[in-house]
C-alpha cells in the first residue's frame, strides 16, 4: 500500500493510464474501431470490457483459492436478480472510480453520458430480484464463498409505456446486443430432462428402481456474472442458465418445404429461457413456468453436484459440510425433491441417509404472507411434466403424515393442514410446505414478519419444528444505495470526517448525529437534497414532460403495483387535497409533487387500473392553473433500479403505507431513509425497526397495527360506513369514478369502487384514510421547518446502520449457513 499523497497519486495515475490502455485496447482489438467512429455505446462498451478485465484476474485467484482449500460453499437459488448497470458499481467496488472517470474524460468523452448508455440487466421484477442481488454483493464484499444460480432470460420482466395514461407492454430486450459482464461458459453445459413417463424396474440386485424413460430433453448453457466484493479481491459470480434445445435443425423437413416443422423441436427447448414470469393465468403459461423452475434448480444442482465431485469424489456424507443451499422464496423449492431423486435414483443412497442430508443442506427464506401468493401447482401438471417427482413428493408426504400421527394421533385436521398435497376440488402441490419440510431452517425477512410467519402462517409447522423458524431482516447494499446513486451525499461525509471506509461498516454514519443540531450541516445536507431533486426535475420534464419546482416536498412512492401496498389510498389523499384547493385557491398549503414508479403484472386487471387512474388524475391536476402549481403528480414509466438511482436521492418523503401485516419487509423504505427521506407508513414489515432505529419523533406512523386488522378480519366491518362517515372520503371515491377524469371512458374506475366498497376493502383502504389524511398533514406541518426537517432527515441516514445487507448476511452466514470467510 503506498505510504505517502504521492506515491497513492502516482498509483492512481497510472491507474488511470491503464484504464486508457484498456479502454484504446478493446476499441482496437475487441470492436475494431477508430475511435474517432465510436459511438458512446462503444465508448460504454470499451470502458466496461477495461473495468471487467481487472475484475476477471481476482474473479481466476477467488476461484482458484475456493477449490484449492475445498471451501464450504453457499448456493443461492433464485428466480430474479435485479442488478440494474453494472459499471458503475463494479469501479466503486474495485476502488478506481476516480480512475475510471479521468481516463473516459482524458478521452474526450462525458462520463455520465457514456454510463447512461448502459441498459438495466433484466432479470428481476421487484423487492425480491433486488435482495438477492444486494446479498451477492454482500457475500463478496464479506469474503464468503458463494455462487448465485438464476435464469439467464432473453426478455426481462417487460418496458413499460403508458397510451392515454394506460400501461402497456413492450418487450425488454436488455440483452439484443449482448452485455460485457458476462462469460459463456458452455463446458459446463447441463442437460436436464422433462415430461416422459415412470416405468416400473429393479435392478440387477433385485431392488426396485423405477426409471423415467421417454423424456424431453433441454440443454442449459452457464452464463457467468463476476461479482466483485467491495474494497476486497473477493470475486464470486452468478451463474445463468439460457436453455438450447439438443434436437439438431431438421434438414429432411427442410428439405420438404415445412420450414416451420423444421425448428419447431429446437424453437420450444428455447422458449424456456426466454421471458420472466410468463403469464401463468392460462395453463400453457402455468405449464412454462414449472418447467423455467425445475430448469434452472436441475441445472443448478447438477452443477453444484459437479463441482463436489470433483474435490470430494463420491463421499456423500461430506456434502452438506461443503454445500449450503439457499431457496429464494418458493420459486426454487423443487430443488428439495430434485437433490433427492439425484441422491436415491442416480447415486444409490438409501432414503434416509439421502433425506438427511437434503434437510441438511436446504434453508428456505419465505418472502409473502398472501395465501395466493404461495405457489401451488396442480398434481395433474406435475404428473405431467414431472412424473418421478411427484412420485417423491408423495413418498416425502407420506412419511410426514406418519410422523405427524405419531405426534398428533387422529388429528386429520392437523395433517390437513401439515400436508404437501392439499385436497380441494383438484389435489395441489403446496411448494411452501414442501420447501418447509425439506429446510433445516425457515426465515422471514422482518421481525414482524417472521413472528406472524410462526403464529399465523405456518403454526403448526412450528409446533411440529420447534426452532426451525428464525428472522433475517433484509437489508439493502450501501455501495449501490447510497455511494454510488448519491456521490454529493458521500462527499459531504468526506467533508465531515467520516471515515472513508463508511460503505463497508455502516455504523461509522452514526457520527453524523453529532451534526444533525448544527445549521451549517443542515443546510450543506439539505443542499444536496435539492441537487438531487433538481436533477429529478429534468428526468421528470424529459419522461412525463411535466414541470416540477424542485423547492416542493418529493413525495415518493416507488415498488410494485399491488392492491396491499396502497397506492390508490395515496391517490384518495391526492383527490381530496386537490378539492380543498380547487374550494379554497389561496389556502396554505406546502407544495408538494406525488412521485410514483410502478408496473403492474400484465394479468393483473386492478393494477393496471390503478395505474389509468393516478395518470389519469395527474393530468387534470397538472394542468389546472386555478391551483396554482401548488400540487404536481407525476408516475414516471418503466420503473427499474437505474431509474430508483435517480428517485431516492432526491426523495423528501418515503411513501410505506402496505396494510398491516400483508408486506413482509420492504426494502425501497430502507434506501429511501439511508439517503435522508423521512417515512410515512404502517407498522408493517421492517417500518416497525426503522422506527426503533431513526426513533419515534424521526418517522411518521399511522394507522391500523397488525391486532387490528387481524380483528376486522374476524368480525368483519361494513366499508360503507367508513365511506358515508367521512364526507372528504366520499367525495374522494365519488369524483373518481364519475367520469370527470376520464370522460371519454365513465366506467373506467368502477372497480376500484366496488373492490373497496361492494367487495369488502380487503386491504383496509377505507378504514385507514383519515388516519392517512391527518398523517399528512403532521408532515406538511413538519416540512414548514426545514431546519427541524433536516435534522430528522439527517438522523434517518446516520441510524441506518442495522439495515445493510452485510449485517444481514453476517448474521445468515453465523446462524443459518454456518459459512466461514475465505479472505484472499
Amino acid at each position: 500500500m503506498p505510504n505517502t499523497s504521492q506515491e497513492l497519486s502516482n498509483t492512481n495515475t497510472a491507474s488511470c493510464l491503464e484504464l486508457k490502455e484498456g479502454i484504446l485496447y478493446h476499441m482496437r482489438y475487441t470492436l475494431a474501431l477508430r475511435s474517432e467512429q465510436a459511438s458512446k455505446r462503444d465508448w460504454w462498451l470499451c470502458l466496461s470490457l477495461a473495468v471487467r478485465d481487472r475484475i476477471i484476474d481476482d474473479m481466476v485467484e477467488t476461484q482458484a483459492r475456493h477449490n484449492q482449500d475445498n471451501v464450504r460453499r453457499l448456493y443461492y437459488l433464485s428466480m430474479e436478480y435485479l442488478m440494474g448497470r453494472m459499471l458503475v458499481n463494479n469501479v466503486h467496488n474495485i476502488r478506481v472510480f476516480e480512475q475510471a472517470q479521468q481516463a473516459i474524460t482524458e478521452l474526450g468523452q462525458n462520463w455520465d453520458e457514456i454510463c447512461d448508455e448502459e441498459m438495466d440487466m433484466g432479470l428481476g421484477n421487484g423487492g425480491l430480484g433486488r435482495l438477492a442481488a444486494c446479498f451477492l454483493d454482500s457475500l463478496a464484499t464479506l469474503d464468503l464463498p458463494a455462487v448465485g444460480y438464476g435464469i439467464y432470460y432473453e426478455f426481462g420482466l417487460f418496458k413499460q409505456a403508458f397510451q392515454s395514461g394506460k400501461q402497456v407492454e413492450h418487450p425488454d430486450t436488455w440483452i439484443n446486443y449482448g452485455t460485457p459482464w458476462e462469460l459463456v461458459r458452455p463446458e459446463y453445459a447441463q442437460t436436464i430432462q422433462f415430461y416422459g413417463r415412470v416405468e416400473e424396474s429393479y435392478d440387477s440386485y433385485g431392488n426396485y428402481h423405477p426409471l423415467w424413460v421417454e423424456t424431453k430433453n433441454v440443454l442449459g448453457i452457464p452464463h457467468d456474472i463476476p461479482v466483485a466484493g467491495y474494497d476486497t479481491k473477493t470475486v464470486n459470480f452468478l451463474r445463468l442458465w439460457s436453455s438450447r434445445s439438443t434436437e439438431d435443425f431438421d434438414l429432411d423437413e427442410f428439405n420438404k418445404g415445412d420450414y416451420v416443422e423444421a425448428v419447431r423441436s429446437k424453437a420450444i427447448g428455447e422458449t424456456i429461457s426466454k421471458v420472466l414470469y410468463p403469464n401463468d393465468t392460462t395453463e400453457n403459461g402455468k405449464e412454462l413456468r414449472l418447467v423455467q423452475q425445475y430448469f434452472f434448480v436441475a441445472c443448478s444442482l447438477a452443477d453444484i453436484l459437479r463441482r463436489f465431485e470433483r474435490n470430494n469424489g463420491s463421499d456423500w456424507e461430506v456434502l452438506a459440510e461443503k454445500a449450503a443451499i439457499q431457496l429464494n422464496d418458493t420459486h426454487p423449492a423443487i430443488a428439495v425433491v430434485e437433490l433427492m431423486r439425484i441422491l436415491v435414483d442416480d447415486k444409490r443412497l438409501h432414503w434416509d441417509q439421502a433425506w438427511s442430508l437434503v434437510t441438511r443442506i436446504f434453508a428456505y427464506t419465505n418472502h409473502t404472507l398472501l395465501p395466493e401468493a404461495l405457489e401451488t401447482w396442480s398434481v395433474a401438471l406435475f404428473e405431467k411434466v414431472l412424473p418421478r417427482h411427484l412420485q417423491f413428493i408423495y413418498e416425502i408426504n407420506h412419511r410426514l403424515m406418519d410422523d405427524v400421527e405419531a405426534r398428533w394421533p387422529g388429528r386429520d385436521d392437523i395433517k390437513q393442514a401439515l400436508s404437501i398435497i392439499e385436497e380441494g376440488h383438484g389435489k395441489m402441490v403446496r411448494m411452501a410446505h414442501l420447501a418447509v419440510v425439506g429446510s433445516h431452517k425457515v426465515n422471514g425477512v422482518a421481525a414482524l414478519h417472521s413472528q406472524l410467519l410462526k403464529t399465523d402462517l405456518f403454526a403448526r409447522f412450528d409446533e411440529f419444528y420447534p426452532g426451525k423458524f428464525t428472522n433475517k431482516t433484509n437489508g439493502i447494499t450501501p455501495r449501490r444505495w447510497l455511494l454510488n446513486c448519491n456521490s454529493g451525499l458521500a462527499q459531504l461525509f468526506d467533508q465531515y470526517g467520516i471515515e472513508s471506509d463508511w460503505p463497508k461498516n455502516l455504523d461509522r454514519l452514526r457520527k453524523l448525529e453529532n451534526f444533525a443540531d448544527e445549521p451549517e450541516f443542515q443546510q450543506a445536507f439539505m443542499k444536496v437534497k435539492l441537487q438531487n431533486k433538481q436533477a429529478l426535475t429534468q428526468v421528470i420534464k424529459a419522461e412525463c414532460g411535466v414541470d416540477v419546482d424542485p423547492n416542493a416536498m418529493f413525495d415518493v412512492q416507488i415498488k410494485r403495483l399491488h392492491e396491499y401496498k396502497r397506492q390508490h389510498l395515496t391517490l384518495l389523499n391526492i383527490l381530496t387535497l386537490y378539492h380543498r384547493l380547487l374550494n379554497n385557491p389561496d389556502m396554505d398549503m406546502v407544495p408538494r409533487v406525488f412521485i410514483f414508479g410502478a408496473k403492474a403484472a400484465p394479468g393483473y386487471a386492478l393494477a393496471k387500473t390503478i395505474i389509468y387512474a393516478i395518470n389519469a388524475v395527474a393530468e387534470a391536476v397538472n394542468n389546472d392553473v386555478r391551483i396554482q402549481g401548488k400540487l404536481k403528480v407525476v408516475f414516471l414509466p418503466n420503473y427499474r433500479v437505474s431509474l430508483a438511482a435517480k428517485i431516492i436521492p432526491a426523495a423528501d418523503l418515503s411513501e410505506q403505507i402496505s396494510t398491516a401485516g400483508k408486506e413482509a419487509s420492504g426494502t425501497g423504505n430502507m434506501k429511501l431513509a439511508l439517503n435522508g427521506a423521512l417515512t410515512i407508513g404502517t407498522l408493517d414489515g421492517a417500518n416497525v425497526e426503522i422506527q426503533e432505529e431513526v426513533g419515534d419523533e424521526n418517522i411518521f406512523i399511522f394507522g391500523l397495527k397488525i391486532e387490528d386488522v387481524q380483528a376486522l378480519d374476524r368480525n368483519g366491518y361494513n366499508p360503507y360506513d367508513y365511506y358515508y362517515g367521512d364526507e372528504e372520503l366520499r367525495n374522494a371515491l365519488d369524483w373518481l369514478c364519475s367520469g370527470y377524469f376520464s370522460p371519454y371512458d365513465p366506467h373506467a374506475f368502477d372497480e376500484i369502487r366496488r373492490t373497496l366498497l361492494d367487495q369488502g376493502d380487503r386491504f383496509k383502504v377505507l378504514v385507514d384514510y383519515r388516519a392517512y389524511v391527518e398523517c399528512q398533514e403532521r408532515v406538511s406541518e413538519a416540512y414548514r421547518d426545514q431546519n427541524h426537517w433536516a435534522k430528522m432527515a439527517i438522523l434517518n441516514t446516520a441510524r441506518m446502520a442495522k439495515f445493510s445487507s452485510d449485517r444481514t448476511i453476517q448474521e445468515y452466514a453465523d446462524e443459518i449457513w454456518h459459512l466461514p470467510a475465505c479472505p484472499i
